[in-house]
């Protein structure tokens, strides 16, 4: 059949993916001059009607061909008008491999369509393609694409450092993910937003950009601290974005140590894992630092005190974003010996001492003696 009528529709009741459409052009220009869109995605800049005109001429050529390269418009299934909101696409790779790519416009988005349609064309791949594999990949930072991809089942496998450019000529990270044939059409793991947790004289809340006016320059022994754990002046945006990503990707909690009384940035406290996710049941381990004016206050103790109750606590049934607890049974910290403000700090807070290594490879590279705590729930 010749395009449209070889477009198949494909509908979950919310979300309707159909055959482009001429008077789809002012949606799609829109969509294609959208600040975030330029942001995020590599679309030609300028982009007016000729470019939308040819965009749907090379949509229909590609329907039309063996194999076809599909692409539908997105819109909402209970418009009569099936006003255009966006595009969603998979390009082949070979086989059984293709790889996807969806847009929305500004008045498609929040309103958890582009998810919906994700899963209705990862059914089509599979179903009716023979497929078994769709990767996805995005520009690092763009956690908005992400949180469509993790909605409908896809996993985050990698990044891969500077190996993508925007179009500003800006180096950036790629991130990048998939989905087999078989895996549930949902998350398979949280994405951590940190609660407020209150605390004596503080309160436990998420880091904001803003914050950045609060970080001050870190003044440790090197050997206490590794530098990528800490935020200063000069780091602190790649900090936060590595930190945000640990949070997406289910694997770490991180809390902003905030004055209770100004709100202003003390310090940091996350709860974190090395390898995989965080779980109910299973193990974490807790770091904390705070900056140098807030020192002597007791500050780190009061923010972590205030951190056990929540991680200990178990979150309540299908909380995927940790705010109702975590759930932890065990967790831990590792300290160098002579880190005594520090170890102070868990001794009080009830850790105990069960391992003690000789020689440790400390964060910058020097060899000491560092004590292993652990305090259960």
């Amino acid at each position: 059949m010749p395009f449209p009528e070889c477009v198949p529709e494909l509908t979950d009741g919310v979300v309707r993916l159909r055959a482009h459409r001429l008077d789809d052009t002012d949606g799609i220009v829109e969509q294609s001059v959208d600040p975030e869109s330029l942001r995020w995605t590599t679309i030609p800049s300028p982009y007016a009607e000729p470019q939308a005109r040819d965009f749907l001429d090379r949509i229909e050529r590609q329907w039309n061909a063996d194999p076809v390269e599909p692409h539908w418009a997105v819109c909402a299934a209970d418009d009569p008008d099936g006003r255009y909101l966006g595009t969603i696409d998979l390009r082949r790779r070979g086989g059984s491999l293709a790889a996807v790519g969806y847009g929305l416009c500004p008045e498609g988005r929040d309103r958890h369509l582009m998810s919906g349609a994700l899963r209705l064309v990862v059914r089509w791949w599979f179903d009716t393609q023979a497929g078994t594999r769709i990767t996805w990949t995005a520009f690092g930072g763009n956690f908005a694409s992400w949180a469509v991809a993790r909605a409908a089942g896809f996993r985050f496998d990698v990044v891969q450092p500077g190996c993508a450019t925007f179009r500003t000529g800006e180096i950036a990270d790629e991130w990048q993910g998939s989905i087999d044939i078989g895996s549930p059409l949902a998350p398979r793991t949280p994405w951590f937003d940190p609660p407020e947790v209150a605390g004596i004289g503080i309160r436990l809340r998420a880091w904001r950009d803003e914050d950045a006016d609060s970080v001050e320059e870190p003044r440790h022994p090197s050997h206490f601290v590794p530098d990528a754990g800490i935020p200063s002046p000069a780091t602190f945006g790649g900090w936060l974005a590595r930190r945000r990503l640990h949070q997406a990707r289910g694997a770490g909690v991180s809390w902003c140590i905030a004055d209770e009384a100004t709100d202003r940035a003390l310090g940091d406290l996350v709860v974190f894992t090395h390898d995989g996710v965080l779980e109910p049941g299973g193990e974490a381990e807790l770091g904390y630092m705070v900056f140098p004016s807030a020192r002597g206050r007791g500050v780190g103790q009061a923010a972590a005190r205030a951190a056990l109750r929540h991680t200990f606590t178990a979150p309540e049934p299908g909380d995927l974003s940790g705010v109702t607890g975590l759930g932890i049974r065990r967790l831990m910290a590792v300290t160098a010996e002579d880190n005594h403000a520090s170890n102070r700090t868990l001794d009080r807070l009830g850790f105990t001492v069960w391992g003690r290594e000789g020689a440790a490879t400390a964060p910058d590279g020097s060899v000491g003696p560092a004590l292993h705590w652990e305090l259960l729930a």
